[in-house]
C-alpha cells in the first residue's frame, strides 16, 4: 500500500527544489496535493507531470506571505477533497543578504514574513482542518544555518529560519494530544536555486561540499524522502523534532 494513500496533502514551494520533488513524491504516494510557489507556469507544469502519472493536484499560485493566500490553500483542501491530512511548508527566501549593519529594515522584515509568519499564517488555517480530521502531520522547513551552524552574511535568513523550531515546538505541545504531529526539516545543502544563490561560485559549492561529512550536496529527492517520512505514519510517534538531514555539516570537522 502506497505511503500517503488517500491522505490529502498542501505543498508550499512547490515550483522547484525540495518542495516540486516532495510534492512528486507525495503524488506517487497517493496524495490528493494542493501546490503553491508564485510562480504559476512552473505550478502548472507541476500539475500537468502529476497527472500524467495518474496523481491528482490543484495549482494555488501566490506569496506565502499573504493571508488570503493561506486561507485560499486550507479552503481548497476542503473544498475540493474534504480536509488536510498533511502539510508542507517548504516556500523560503534567503532575503537580503550581506553585512548585517548594512540589511535594511525592509529586507530583515521580508525575510521574517517569508520565511517565519509565513509558517505562523499556515499554522492558522491548516491545524483546524487537520484537528477535525483527527490529527495530522505538519512539517516546516529550516536549516541547520543558526540552529548547528552560523554564517556570515545571512542573519535574516538564520534567525526566521531558527524561530521556525520555537513554532514547531509550540505547536507540538500544543496540539500533540489531539493527534497532531509538528516537525521541523534541517536540510544541509542541497542542489536548489536557492542553494546556488547562496552558494554562488563552482569554487563556493566545493566549499560547501566539503563541509559535509559526506563530502557532496544532496539532491531534493533524497530530501523528500525524509519529508516522506515526517509526513507518513512511519513517524507516527515523531513530533516536536528539529530533524538534520544534512549530511553531516553539523558534525564534520574534517
Amino acid at each position: 500500500m502506497r505511503a500517503l494513500a488517500n491522505k490529502i496533502a498542501i505543498v508550499t514551494g512547490a515550483s522547484s527544489g525540495i518542495g516540486r520533488a516532495a510534492a512528486k513524491l507525495f503524488a506517487e504516494e497517493g496524495a490528493k496535493l494542493i501546490v503553491a510557489a508564485r510562480r504559476k507556469e512552473e505550478l502548472d507544469k507541476l500539475v500537468a507531470e502529476i497527472a500524467a502519472s495518474g496523481g491528482e493536484a490543484i495549482a494555488c499560485a501566490g506569496d506565502v506571505k499573504d493571508e488570503d493566500l493561506q486561507r485560499q490553500l486550507a479552503e481548497t483542501a476542503q473544498r475540493a477533497f474534504g480536509g488536510l491530512d498533511i502539510a508542507f511548508n517548504n516556500a523560503g527566501t534567503l532575503g537580503e543578504m550581506g553585512p548585517t549593519p548594512q540589511i535594511s529594515l525592509a529586507g530583515w522584515r521580508d525575510a521574517l514574513d517569508t520565511n517565519l509568519t509565513s509558517a505562523f499564517l499556515a499554522a492558522k488555517y491548516q491545524v483546524p482542518l487537520m484537528l477535525d480530521r483527527g490529527g495530522g502531520s505538519l512539517i516546516f522547513t529550516s536549516t541547520f544555518v543558526g540552529y548547528t551552524a552560523g554564517m556570515p552574511g545571512v542573519a535574516s535568513y538564520a534567525a526566521g529560519k531558527a524561530g521556525l523550531i520555537g513554532l514547531t515546538q509550540a505547536l507540538a505541545v500544543e496540539f500533540g494530544p489531539r493527534n497532531l504531529r509538528v516537525n521541523a526539516l534541517l536540510p544541509g545543502g542541497t542542489d536548489t536555486p536557492m542553494g546556488k544563490a547562496m552558494i554562488g561560485t563552482p569554487e563556493g559549492r566545493r566549499f560547501v561540499e566539503g563541509m559535509h561529512a559526506l563530502k557532496r550536496i544532496a539532491t531534493p529527492e533524497e530530501i523528500a524522502q525524509s519529508v516522506l517520512y515526517l509526513a507518513s505514519d512511519a513517524a507516527s510517534f515523531t513530533t516536536g523534532t528539529a530533524m538534520l538531514v544534512d549530511g553531516g555539516v553539523s558534525i564534520n570537522r574534517t
